[in-house]
């Protein structure tokens, strides 16, 4: 959205978004991520006067309150859900033909459907509650974990915001003008003609940017999360086995990186144009 919307013809809408992407490309990560802590305790009000700006969601300085789904289910029915979706991977597998695949979409939609109804699945929704002086029920997002969440989403849209920019202006602009021939709204021409085109253009080098934000993930520490690489210290610390800590580390990242990556080359695999 903001990639596309840097080429608007809006310039308050183009603007604003031109000033998130020089912001977001040319600040360090782990500045933005300090600022946006320390920017915490100053905008949000304490947990007794928490924001309520949806039902059920609540946000304090002490981080985000928001409702929880609950699933009761038991081995029994985990297989069964397992084998419904087995089956319909193999029954979207076999619509070959153009002319069944609504058929066999819906079909593996009811397959699944059914899985779910006889695994007698319990589902509900456990909503937050104030009570005393904190809240009870719900799911808790504290402001370290939300400040991980925030600032890499600033830090990484920037950069995924120019390469969905440049792939848009590598769709020659003979296509616009086909598609507006066709009375086509603006909207419809993006989504039809130039899109499909520019995935071609602009998956590897979104391929880099997943990757960074894995490796970028480890900045957590800078605001005191205890996310992996946190933990690892601490067990490196405590054991005094720092090669066989950092060793697993670096194992745990790279089959994380190898397996984005692996899927985005799939991905790129099926969209690129074979040559005859």
């Amino acid at each position: 959205m903001v990639g596309v919307t840097r080429l608007s013809s809006n310039p308050l809408a183009a603007g604003t978004c031109r000033v998130w992407v020089e912001i977001a490309r040319n600040s360090p990560p782990i500045v933005l991520l300090i600022f946006l802590y320390s920017l915490w305790w100053k905008v949000f009000p304490p947990v007794g006067e928490a924001l309520n700006p949806l039902p059920g969601v609540f946000a304090s300085m002490r981080g985000f309150v928001v409702p929880a789904a609950r699933f009761e289910i038991d081995s029994a029915g985990i297989a069964l859900i397992l084998a419904a979706i087995l089956l319909s991977i193999l029954a979207c597998r076999a619509g070959s033909l153009r002319r069944f695949r609504t058929e066999i979409t819906w079909g593996a939609v009811a397959t699944l459907l059914l899985g779910f109804w006889l695994a007698d699945v319990e589902f509900s929704i456990d909503w937050p509650v104030f009570t005393g002086s904190n809240f009870r029920g719900g799911l808790e997002l504290t402001p370290e974990l939300s400040t991980i969440l925030l600032g890499l989403t600033i830090y990484t849209t920037g950069f995924i915001a120019e390469i969905v920019r440049g792939g848009v202006l590598s769709v020659g602009s003979g296509q616009w003008d086909a598609g507006r021939s066709l009375s086509l709204s603006r909207a419809r021409i993006l989504r039809l003609i130039v899109a499909p085109q520019m995935l071609r253009v602009i998956v590897p080098p979104l391929n880099s940017q997943y990757i960074n934000v894995v490796k970028n993930s480890t900045l957590a520490i800078a605001v005191g999360y205890p996310d992996f690489l946190a933990v690892m210290n601490t067990i490196i610390s405590k054991s005094s086995h720092s090669i066989e800590g950092v060793f697993i580390i670096l194992g745990v990242y790279l089959a994380l990186n190898l397996t984005l990556s692996s899927a985005a080359n799939w991905y790129n695999r099926r969209i690129a144009i074979v040559e005859r």
